[in-house]
């Protein structure tokens, strides 16, 4: 008898740190992941973001404001023998909007195949990946919409699911006040092929955030309300899922970044103290057009989340 997969469907289901209420209802749920070390840092609250390829994956509106060609390419070290990462392009088009792509992967590392009575039959491993491919325009004067398609694939001990989904997304930027606000719907879409014939949701996120320069400080300050569409008991656990981050400018050459998540803190208390659970921290350096960054996320008792990324412009 082979190893029946069941169980580690289900484990694998859940979100890879976020601890959402919903998450053992819906599949490819590494779509919630953080990425990026820059956003990581900033706790996810990336949904008003600007000039950053990365923004594909939260809100592909900001794409619209991408100065430049620009590129990146993270790598995210879970727990255990789990390693993810993504890429992320964009670039405008004169007198057509600017497009981008970007790549999410995931892969939960060699497993021991044994029958029913432990005897070892084989290995088998597990991964996710899911491709994207976006656009945006402007609908008025720094009113930017934005939208993506993108295809997901699962695997695990050869059996596989798949699907299709969109993204879509508004960026309303003041300039003269530094100031930008976003609402996205990600995830919007069904299964094309189903683990065990079994239908399963996806993790349809409705969200929206801010982001500010105060005056006077080297500071960029983004806060983003996640989950929105949620299933909750009362109207103030509706906005449970937030995130706040923060970029301080040291100087030209390094950033420094902190964030929290508030959902994974509550979720992940497991005990009399949280410790730092749903606190990241991060740093970014600048040279010449290429910038490396650095997040540490943590998980409190369970552990913390290791992330690099590079990017660049062109």
């Amino acid at each position: 008898m082979r190893f029946r997969p069941a169980l580690l469907l289900i484990l694998l289901s859940l979100p890879a740190c976020t601890g959402l209420a919903d998450g053992a209802n819906t599949v490819f749920n590494f779509l919630r992941s953080d990425m990026n070390a820059r956003a990581a840092a900033l706790a996810g609250s990336f949904l008003a973001m600007t000039d950053d390829p990365t923004t594909i994956f939260y809100n592909p509106a900001s794409l619209g404001t991408l100065t430049g060609p620009r590129g990146t390419a993270g790598f995210f070290k879970n727990l255990l023998d789990v390693n993810a990462g993504s890429l992320a392009y964009g670039q405008a088009i004169e007198d057509a909007g600017t497009f981008g792509a970007g790549v999410l992967y995931e892969h939960y590392g060699t497993f021991t195949e044994t029958d029913e009575l432990g005897n070892a039959l084989g290995s088998f491993t597990a991964s996710d990946m899911a491709i994207s491919i976006g656009y945006s325009n402007t609908l008025d004067d720094n009113l930017y919409w934005g939208g993506a398609v993108k295809f997901i694939t699962s695997s695990i001990a050869g059996a596989s699911s798949s699907a299709l989904a969109a993204d879509i997304g508004i960026l309303y930027c003041i300039p003269d006040s530094r100031f930008a606000v976003g609402v996205s719907i990600r995830n919007l879409g069904r299964q094309l092929t189903t683990y065990l014939g079994t239908r399963e949701n996806l993790p349809v996120d409705a969200s929206a955030g801010f982001s500010i320069i105060p005056k006077g400080l080297p500071l960029l300050l983004n806060v983003a309300f996640h989950n929105i569409n949620q299933d909750v008991n009362s109207f103030g656990q509706r906005f449970r899922s937030f995130s706040v981050g923060g970029e301080f400018t040291l100087s030209k050459v390094l950033q420094a970044r902190i964030g929290y998540n508030n959902e994974q803190r509550l979720d992940l208390n497991l005990g009399s103290t949280s410790g730092l659970t749903g606190f990241s921290a991060g740093i970014g350096i600048n040279v010449k057009t290429y910038r490396v960054d650095y997040s540490l996320s943590s998980l409190g008792s369970i552990g913390s989340l290791h992330r690099v990324s590079i990017s660049a412009a062109f």
